[in-house]
């Protein structure tokens, strides 16, 4: 038998520590935001995670994009509110060079651990890779990264959080792929789904939506993954969660973007058939996942729980998101 890294007493030590010393955001009340946090979706610590639910509930209480955003944002603030600013050239990847992003700190590692695990757990290989990690957390903190890229599992956990409970509505899993084809073949005729894929351009892009982009292969367009459906391809896909038109940006949220759960700001551009349309930025996307869903207003991110609360709480996080213009001072109104 495995022998915890931390015990229940330190590791809720370290967490009380960690929560006063970060730029982070408890999760919401249930009666703000109900949403059953991903941690309670295992048991043990660090070194000994299982899964203890794998369940989705059907919610038909709330329009599904905004659910989707205000469930993608909790996380976000949980995670510490990081931005990604695409539009910006010093945030660009250097191909050759040396730069690496700033990784978390040992002890952030182990406040998420939970949180990680429990976005796996309802994808079907979800044990598997919980136990493939426990044995890779070797007693030190410093370990805890996670072995295998998460993203596709925060996606999968963010729609069964918010309501696509059936796996032919949204097929979860630990590769973006997976969902992408479904998406695909939704709108080839196949079977409907809660997506439908188009080629970046074709559709009005809207919260709650998907944009997808490939690195091996690094597709281009929806013809390209057509004529390899069903094989492995490392992807990547991000929740829209708002359009800023005035400053020619697509927001979105995305898990496992340099570690953690990031809000990237991508460069766009507006078409005059279609709205706002990405335009640059660090890799090209070649797929828009359209949510079957009735549409909300473009400031789905403003007006959402989370930077509510986190407009009361009026720390230096608030001022560095509003310099980056993704929030406004006045964000909030009434505390």
């Amino acid at each position: 038998m495995r022998v915890p890294i931390l015990t229940l007493a330190g590791a809720l030590l370290l967490s009380t520590l960690v929560s006063a010393q970060s730029s982070h955001l408890e999760r919401l009340s249930a009666d703000q935001l109900d949403v059953v946090p991903p941690s309670a979706r295992v048991t043990g610590v660090v070194g000994s995670l299982e899964v203890r639910d794998t369940r989705c509930r059907p919610r038909s209480d709330e329009p599904l994009r905004r659910r989707i955003v205000d469930v993608a944002a909790q996380e976000w603030g949980f995670f510490g509110f990081s931005v990604v600013d695409q539009t910006r050239l010093d945030e660009q990847p250097v191909r050759r060079g040396r730069r690496r992003w700033p990784r978390l700190s040992p002890s952030e590692y182990v406040r998420l651990a939970e949180s990680i695990a429990g976005y796996w757990t309802i994808t079907p290989e979800g044990g598997w890779i919980l136990e493939n990690q426990n044995a890779r957390w070797d007693g030190s903190a410093s370990s805890a990264r996670w072995r295998y890229p998460w993203s596709a599992a925060f996606v999968s956990w963010v729609m069964c959080e918010s309501g696509l409970d059936e796996a032919h509505q949204f097929r979860r899993a630990i590769a973006h792929h997976t969902y992408i084809d479904q998406a695909i073949r939704a709108r080839d005729g196949g079977a409907p789904a809660a997506f439908t894929a188009h080629d970046i351009g074709d559709a009005p892009i809207l919260p709650g939506d998907l944009l997808c982009s490939g690195r091996r292969p690094a597709y281009r367009s929806l013809a390209e993954r057509r004529r390899q459906m069903g094989e492995g391809a490392r992807t990547h896909c991000d929740v829209v969660v708002a359009l800023d038109d005035t400053r020619g940006r697509i927001l979105t949220i995305g898990g496992n973007v340099r570690g953690t759960v990031s809000l990237k700001l991508m460069p766009a551009v507006r078409d005059p058939d279609v709205g706002l349309r990405p335009d640059g930025g660090t890799r090209p996307l070649f797929a828009h996942l359209r949510l079957r869903a009735e549409p909300i207003g473009p400031d789905a991110l403003i007006a959402n729980p989370t930077l509510r609360a986190l407009a009361c709480a009026r720390g230096s996080t608030q001022s560095r998101l509003a310099a980056a213009g993704v929030v406004s001072p006045a964000t909030g109104g009434r505390c």
